[in-house]
């Protein structure tokens, strides 16, 4: 039997991690991770629950990465650190997942792969990566071949007819592996509610060489960093209109730096300038490639946004954000615009100019090329929120599929493949691990939660001092708040007092265990407050005997 175990991506954007395991051995395809929400607090990363992983580690062959993106690699240090086994990747692909390794301190078998050159991982698995266009250099899909059958797994995908760097997704593959047979495909399932057909790169091509013919001032462009075919086609504007370019943002410096080390960028070294003589230059003569297009609080664009950037935006200036919100960060984005204007800037963004961004992924039309290509037994839709997935399953549907050949997987599923036939068989352990800045430990649900509710209702460390002896309450409770209203601190000298009386109601006997004086402290002090206003902080208990 062949199983597909999804341990992330499918029900969220991030976490993508897809296991298949046959006979004994088993393929991981991408490690992602995902980033938090603003209900997150102290949370800096989130990765997969890799405990089925960890538990077959012996069985665990190889990794096999799509592209270079975070929500696709950025898990891969968190499972190298406990389970070693190599990893498959193009050229760019590996780069960035050494740089990651590297942060980290984790040393990786990492091997450099080639579109249409199959290799074995195990022996269980003959993979094939396939040439796909996204938004990052080097990103495949991968045709498995297995003694159960072949399966299809596109990656992050969009068919663009003319790419910016020529490399079209390699559909005539895919095409002959339909014809040969295909068990199951895995496809991309991001864009599935978008009727109209995913816009070329070219069209933001043309759209900065418009926008940017008519600045006068400085030029400054907000966009992801790892979207170097865009960096590479903005490099290629400055220098026919004779604009010097500053990169500001770590990760912009980095992957920029990295791509043109590995020829991924031709141009001249003149061509840049340091980010602090940027004032100093003729303001029609600048364009500052920027981080922070989703109004990331420490990124670059919101630093100049609030005027604390190295040079100081004004009338004139242009400000693109070429990317679009990410759900969840739309308020974040709008706020960021409003700042941008205030400041007396031109904010180009895509409500108002569709033409300075395209996505990368394949949109409802292209999706069903696809699977009408390709004409698979089975199909399982990834790389999704619940509702990206459905529309996908029912775009396969309308293809001609029947709903027996449509599987609805979610993290955690074991879908199983024997004699030709896919059906749900049970799951595994599945989940999202919360982690600090560069994985320094470990979030729980319950501290998250803890978090989140100190900041709803602040907190107060209540002080209380018995006598050793007998036991009598010689002072407090002492109360001191954080992150109370003005009217809350006010009254903490009456909730003091109204613990006091409700404390001293506690029997001397039960006052000589400390961890049942604590329990009391919090229950009185929650009541007193409860008297006075409608919150309930959370108390800190601290018992002192003199």
């Amino acid at each position: 039997m062949l199983q597909v175990i999804p341990l992330g991506g499918l029900g969220e954007i991030g976490l993508n991690s897809l296991v298949i395991a046959c006979r004994g051995e088993m393929l991981l395809i991408d490690a992602g991770l995902m980033f938090p929400s603003e209900g997150m607090p102290g949370v800096d990363i989130i990765i997969p629950d890799f405990t089925h992983l960890k538990q077959n580690a012996a069985q665990l062959k190889g990794v096999v990465l799509t592209h270079g993106h975070e929500d696709h690699l950025g898990a891969l240090p968190y499972l190298l650190g406990e389970v070693n086994v190599p990893v498959y990747g193009t050229r760019f692909t590996l780069a960035m997942a050494r740089h990651r390794l590297n942060e980290l301190g984790i040393e990786a078998d990492l091997r450099e792969i080639e579109p249409r050159e199959p290799f074995a991982v195990g022996t269980m698995f003959k993979v094939e990566a396939s040439r796909v266009t996204h938004t990052v250099p080097d990103a495949v899909g991968f045709i498995i071949r297995t003694p159960e059958g072949t399966f299809i797994h596109t990656g992050d995908f969009k068919l663009d007819p003319d790419p910016i760097d020529g490399l079209r997704t390699d559909l005539e593959r895919w095409g002959e592996a339909g014809e040969e047979g295909v068990l199951c495909l895995l496809s991309d399932s991001t864009n599935s509610e978008v009727t109209e057909e995913t816009g070329s790169e070219r069209v933001v091509e043309q759209t900065f060489e418009r926008l940017f013919k008519d600045a006068t001032g400085r030029i400054v462009v907000a966009l992801f960093s790892s979207n170097l075919h865009r960096v590479r086609h903005l490099l290629a504007i400055a220098e026919r209109l004779g604009r010097k370019v500053a990169l500001q943002g770590r990760s912009m410096v980095r992957n920029v730096e990295m791509a043109r080390e590995l020829g991924y960028l031709d141009v001249p070294d003149s061509l840049f300038v340091h980010l602090d003589t940027v004032p100093q230059l003729p303001q029609q003569r600048v364009l500052v490639l920027t981080t922070g297009a989703q109004g990331e609080p420490r990124a670059g664009l919101s630093q100049l946004a609030a005027g604390d950037g190295p040079f100081k935006l004004g009338p004139g200036d242009l400000v693109v954000l070429s990317s679009r919100a990410i759900p969840g960060n739309e308020r974040g984005v709008g706020a960021l615009i409003d700042q941008l204007q205030w400041r007396g800037a031109r904010v180009a963004y895509a409500q108002v100019e569709p033409g300075v961004h395209v996505s990368g992924h394949a949109s409802r039309p292209q999706q069903q090329r696809v699977l009408e290509l390709v004409k698979p037994r089975h199909f399982i839709p990834v790389h999704g929120e619940g509702r990206h997935l459905h529309r996908h399953l029912a775009t396969a549907r309308e293809s001609g599929m029947e709903p027996a050949q449509c599987l609805l997987a979610q993290d955690g599923d074991i879908v199983g493949f024997e004699e030709g036939r896919g059906r749900f068989t049970g799951s595994v352990t599945s989940g999202r691990i919360f982690k600090d800045r560069f994985g320094g430990g470990m979030v729980t649900a319950d501290t998250l939660h803890e978090r989140v509710r100190l900041s709803e209702t602040g907190l107060v460390a209540a002080v209380i001092v018995l006598q050793r002896d007998t036991l009598k309450l010689v002072g407090g409770p002492q109360l001191s708040g954080q992150g109370l209203s003005l009217d809350e601190q006010v009254i903490l000298p009456r909730v003091a007092q109204e613990a006091r009386a409700l404390f001293e109601e506690l029997s001397i006997q039960l006052r000589g265990d400390d961890a049942l004086v604590r329990e009391e402290l919090t229950r009185v002090v929650r009541r007193a407050f409860r008297l006075y206003t409608s919150k309930r902080p959370l108390v800190v208990p601290m018992v002192v005997r003199v």
